[in-house]
């Protein structure tokens, strides 16, 4: 990747007409050890919230040595930035002959589940390859409540009691069992992980099964935008999240439990942002050249404030550089009309038609989930030393306060 100090850097030098997409390895390796030092267990980063090979050939630079992965793709590039990385296979529901790779080819010794039917699914593979059950950790996976930006207990989790005949049935036919739960993507309502090891510590109870592990999924909460009129708390540090973590599952006796974790967006939020042009300013409209088909899917949900930057074109001569901040509606390049931001973005009035704007902390699930709508790819890519956050000019902000009289 070419490489400059500041995205402004590389936009001024480069002029992109298409988005840009700023690396900064750095940040990702500072981010990575922070929860790597702060996490008392196995650290099993989540390959969906971005498997690009730059990002888990950074990660296993920075120490991670295990992955949650949840496909066959997913298990290949983790492989491939490390040979022997160990493999979670977290997701609840499985193909059958995925179950079969997964414990033929790539060894994988955990897996997740949350149905008798997903048991039987893996007992036919273990038998058929003549592994013995004993080898195998199942975790089960328990729903959960709670209040998160995406919650994921509506589709997966036994409940409490379901769990326990789970575990117990697990336990009869010879595997190991473990317990795992998924509080949700970014984690608003902190007491989601007191009331999900609380359900864990009464089903370990209650089955009078020997449990061989906790995971505690993800959910751990990255920080993104920040709107300077409201006095809202942000997402706490990851170390002092953690160690609460730590503190509630030895209060609720599971603290002699081999410990994994699943961190994915508190990795790798902040280490990835995107340059996009102004393709034109229609009165209180920007129409720019990616959207919610390209990077920006999780600002079309209104569930995440991200932090942006203007980076006028010195080509365009202005009465003024300094503007005041004033939020305008951001639509995508595609000629979808769905194609417009939920959140208005609030930038300096004097942008103009050809300026850039950096868009930042978009390292989670933008790249996954981008899309070839319209045949608009963004691919294109530049490594930042700077971190975001230290960048020059004043920064903008996304946010869902009443946009007034925007049109």
């Amino acid at each position: 990747m070419p490489r400059f100090q500041t995205a402004r850097d590389a936009a001024l030098k480069l002029r992109p007409d298409r988005p840009l997409y700023g690396f900064r390895p750095a940040t990702l390796a500072e981010d990575a050890r922070s929860f790597l030092s702060a996490f008392r267990g196995e650290t099993a980063y989540a390959v969906k919230t971005n498997g690009e090979p730059f990002v888990l050939d950074a990660l296993v630079k920075a120490g991670v040595r295990s992955f949650d992965v949840a496909s066959p793709a997913e298990f290949a590039a983790a492989r491939a930035a490390d040979l022997n990385a160990q493999l979670h296979y977290m997701h609840p529901v499985k193909a059958q002959s995925d179950i079969r790779l997964a414990l033929e080819t790539y060894g994988v010794r955990s897996i997740a589940l949350d149905h008798e039917d997903e048991v039987a699914k893996i007992l036919r593979v273990v038998r058929a390859l003549d592994i013995p059950p004993s080898d195998i950790t199942l975790f089960v996976r328990l729903a959960t409540k709670g209040h998160a930006a995406y919650e994921l207990s509506k589709k997966f989790g036994a409940a409490p009691a379901h769990a326990v005949e789970l575990v117990q049935r697990i336990d009869r036919i010879g595997f190991r069992v473990g317990l795992t739960f998924h509080v949700g993507s970014q984690v608003e309502d902190l007491e989601s992980y007191e009331r999900a090891i609380a359900t864990a510590a009464w089903v370990k109870g209650r089955s009078g099964v020997e449990i061989a592990a906790l995971d505690i999924g993800g959910g751990f909460p990255a920080r993104y935008g920040r709107d300077p009129k409201k006095h809202v708390a942000p997402a706490p540090e990851i170390g002092d999240l953690v160690a609460r973590i730590h503190r509630e599952i030895d209060e609720w006796g599971l603290g002699d439990l081999p410990l994994i974790a699943e961190p994915g967006r508190v990795i790798v939020a902040r280490c990835l942002s995107v340059v996009v042009r102004v393709l034109l300013k229609k009165g209180q409209r920007l129409y720019i050249n990616d959207g919610i088909w390209s990077s920006l899917s999780d600002s079309w949900t209104g569930k995440l404030l991200l932090p942006a930057r203007l980076i006028p074109d010195p080509a365009h001569r202005r009465a003024k550089e300094d503007g005041k901040l004033t939020p305008y509606r951001v639509c995508g390049a595609t000629c979808d009309s769905v194609d417009i931001l939920s959140r208005p973005f609030w930038l300096p009035d004097t942008v103009a038609t050809g300026d850039w704007i950096e868009i930042g902390h978009i390292g989670a699930y933008s790249l996954a989930l981008r899309t070839r709508f319209n045949g608009f790819y963004p691919d294109d890519f530049v490594e930042i030393a700077t971190p975001f956050e230290e960048a020059e000019g004043p920064e903008g902000f996304a946010t869902v306060e009443s946009r007034g009289g925007m049109a």
